[in-house]
């Protein structure tokens, strides 16, 4: 897709209508007509003492006819309510066919609420296939800068290749974010965040703080206590949002997102946080992150959140070579058990993704259509071990935990027979490149699994360190394994997907130097890691 879509532009057509939201949720609708854009409160002559787009552009969950545009406006990021007014402002946007805007394609309003964190979320529809698009925001006499994106092929496009990034875990404190800025770089057609785009504690400044096992200190620090409330996660997400690496990552190309814990709180499964919080009192600080989530990803009105509920687990399709399934493995799961009640870690009836989404995957697993199928989910779906003390012992936040779900997965991915699957994920802060197999039968490869480490979380590592050495040495399936920062990015062609762990040298202080640790690729038919 890179090569092909990059080289050319694809003819325009059908571009006569603009993209509209639906009209029965006004709250949602890109509002291009003279009432919609008229509310009684509506500010109507905004003047602003510096830019409002301080948290930067976004585009996201692209489809062939079709992607969203976002941003969100903030004079002041770090303080409550970003500066603005309480009162609905009109944001113009357009679109355009070259990155010069030599050619305005598309052009239109929308109200940035407060209700909504003065965010905006124009969901574009009518474009051309597998081919690239220029956009940017305006208002009061202030521009964001001229981002890009791009639409997915049509569903029964030939492709020689995709290729995407998988990344997250960007603990703020703890190290730059280099590693956003190298991915800017890359030729790439999407980026897949599979969760912790934010971190909910608050600074950590004991003098006695270790990481690594060494003394730390903060790079830089959280602003405000640990979040529970709308506003507070509004100012957490602010933060993050002003770092200039992650600003260009998502004006270079579309993203997928989904969530993990921290979005939240460490840990939370459904209802349910880590500290024994009432279930009920728990789901109004969840709904509250949930809100946040919306307003600050670059996400599609299906996504709305609705009764304390965000539909995240959705499905693209990238022509008929690849399938993308991505999942939401905290809004339904079970609650974590002592891994010691291996009865209970076995049970059928705890689920890491809830029946509905399980069978959902399953029938997209059974489509004979892609040829390849690409499951991006959040904890490592790898039965990874390690020592710790005098025992050996597994995960209880990842599907190690969930057994009975892990093995429906890997049976259902057997079964079908296709021999195209691959995971991808993350959470861990380390690199782990492995092979899966079942836990208690010998079922030989079923498929592989490529887990990026962190962005910045644990800031720069050790590499090959204790941990590492001992989870390869009882994870016989583990074929690479490091915790230096970085990300993955897998090259999708019809005989191969190739997984390439990119790692940074140092997080800690600015751009730290990028090589690649390792390069496994999985030949079609023929599951199994092999060196590339």
């Amino acid at each position: 897709m890179s090569g092909i879509d990059r080289r050319r532009f694809i003819v325009l057509s059908g571009l006569a209508g603009l993209g509209a939201w639906m009209r029965s949720a006004s709250v949602l609708a890109v509002e291009t007509d003279a009432q919609a854009l008229s509310p009684r409160n509506l500010l109507r002559s905004p003047r602003f003492a510096q830019t409002p787009f301080t948290l930067g552009v976004a585009s996201g969950d692209p489809a062939p006819d079709g992607v969203v545009l976002w941003t969100r406006l903030a004079t002041e990021p770090l303080e409550f309510g970003g500066g603005m007014p309480a009162q609905p402002i009109v944001v113009n946007w357009e679109l355009a066919d070259d990155e010069a805007f030599g050619r305005v394609l598309r052009r239109g309003s929308a109200l940035a609420h407060p209700e909504l964190g003065h965010s905006v979320h124009v969901e574009l529809e009518g474009l051309a296939p597998g081919r690239p698009y220029w956009y940017r925001f305006n208002v009061a006499g202030y521009a964001t800068v001229i981002a890009r994106t791009c639409t997915l092929p049509g569903e029964d496009a030939d492709l020689e290749r995709v290729r995407f990034a998988v990344a997250g875990c960007q603990q703020y404190e703890e190290g730059y974010y280099t590693a956003w800025r190298r991915i800017a770089e890359e030729p790439l057609d999407f980026v897949f965040h599979y969760g912790d785009y934010i971190y909910e504690g608050a600074a950590n400044t004991s003098p006695h703080r270790k990481v690594n096992g060494q003394p730390f200190v903060n790079l830089r620090n959280h602003v405000g206590p640990q979040i529970y409330t709308l506003d507070d996660y509004r100012r957490r997400y602010a933060q993050y949002k002003t770092d200039a690496d992650l600003q260009a990552a998502h004006a270079a190309m579309p993203w997928f997102v989904t969530f993990d814990d921290h979005e939240v709180d460490n840990n939370w499964a459904a209802g349910e946080d880590q500290d024994g919080t009432p279930s009920a009192v728990f789901l109004l600080r969840r709904a509250q992150a949930f809100q946040a989530y919306y307003e600050n990803m670059p996400l599609r009105r299906s996504a709305f959140p609705r009764n304390g509920h965000l539909q995240l687990y959705r499905r693209a399709r990238l022509g008929r070579l690849m399938d993308l399934h991505l999942l939401d493995t905290r809004q339904y799961r079970s609650k974590q058990v002592d891994m010691r009640n291996r009865e209970e870690v076995q049970s059928p009836a705890r689920s890491i993704t809830g029946a509905a989404q399980e069978r959902w995957l399953f029938d997209g697993l059974a489509d004979a259509t892609p040829r390849w199928q690409v499951v991006a989910h959040q904890v490592s779906l790898g039965n990874y071990a390690r020592e710790k003390g005098d025992a050996v012992v597994t995960s209880d936040d990842q599907w190690s935990g969930y057994l009975a779900s892990r093995r429906r997965l890997l049976e259902h991915i057997q079964q079908v027979g296709f021999k195209n699957v691959v995971t991808v994920c993350g959470d861990a802060h380390r690199h782990y490149a492995g092979d899966l197999v079942q836990d208690n039968a010998d079922s030989g490869v079923i498929s592989s699994e490529f887990l990026a480490t962190s962005i910045s979380s644990g800031a720069d590592g050790l590499g090959i360190d204790a941990e590492a050495r001992s989870t390869l040495a009882h994870s016989p399936y583990l074929k690479a394994t490091t915790d230096r920062r970085g990300y993955v990015v897998c090259s999708v062609d019809r005989d191969s997907c190739i997984g390439d762990m990119k790692i940074l040298d140092r997080v800690m202080v600015p751009d730290g130097k990028l090589e690649s640790f390792a390069r496994f690729a999985i030949e079609h038919g023929n599951p199994g890691l092999q060196q590339a």
